[in-house]
């Protein structure tokens, strides 16, 4: 993972739990599963959920027997640390792009693993609107190469997603950009 944060930050696993927790801060994990996805050992990442929940970047809830962990929204660092992880993601440019050539973009949403925080390697957008599809072909060929990650994108008039909202509510999405009304 070559990027802003590898300068800064020295620990790989604390970077990807930044990445997971930030990106989406509606996400929240638990020890094992973090773990397990990141295959790396349950202590490396105790060590490092330790370091971030000292600083209180991290804030914890308690279900049964297992602990979740989650972005503390609440933490004066946590507007720029949640920026600089789109930054590193490349999800900014992917929707400046967009926005800026596009024709009449309404919202775009990332769905699938990106939503929860997860650096795939493959971006999900629903683009609901009425978009230009020549352009956008154009972009997403420039922009996959600038960050390095495929884009699968959906393209959806207003009615034909919220016909497809149902459907869309069970898998994990994110809104991230909404034209001003």
């Amino acid at each position: 993972m070559e990027n802003l944060l590898t300068g800064l930050i020295s620990s790989k696993t604390r970077i990807k739990l930044l990445v997971r927790l930030f990106f989406n801060p509606a996400t929240r994990a638990y020890l094992r599963e973090l773990a397990k996805e990141f295959d790396v050992s349950t202590n490396a990442v105790r060590e490092e959920l330790n370091q971030l929940k000292k600083t209180k970047l991290l804030k914890t809830e308690k279900s049964g027997r297992q602990v979740f962990y989650m972005a503390n929204t609440d933490h004066s660092l946590f507007p720029e640390l949640r920026s600089m992880v789109s930054k590193v993601m490349g999800i900014d440019q992917v929707i400046d792009s967009i926005v800026q050539r596009l024709g009449n973009l309404e919202k775009a949403y990332l769905i699938g693993d990106y939503a929860e925080g997860k650096d795939t390697g493959i971006i999900d957008l629903v683009l609901v609107g009425e978009i230009d599809h020549y352009h956008l072909n154009d972009l997403i060929v420039k922009t996959e190469r600038y960050i390095k990650r495929k884009i699968r994108t959906l393209s959806l008039s207003r009615a034909e997603y919220n016909e497809m909202l149902p459907g869309l509510r069970s898998r994990p999405r994110l809104l991230i950009w909404k034209a001003n009304a």
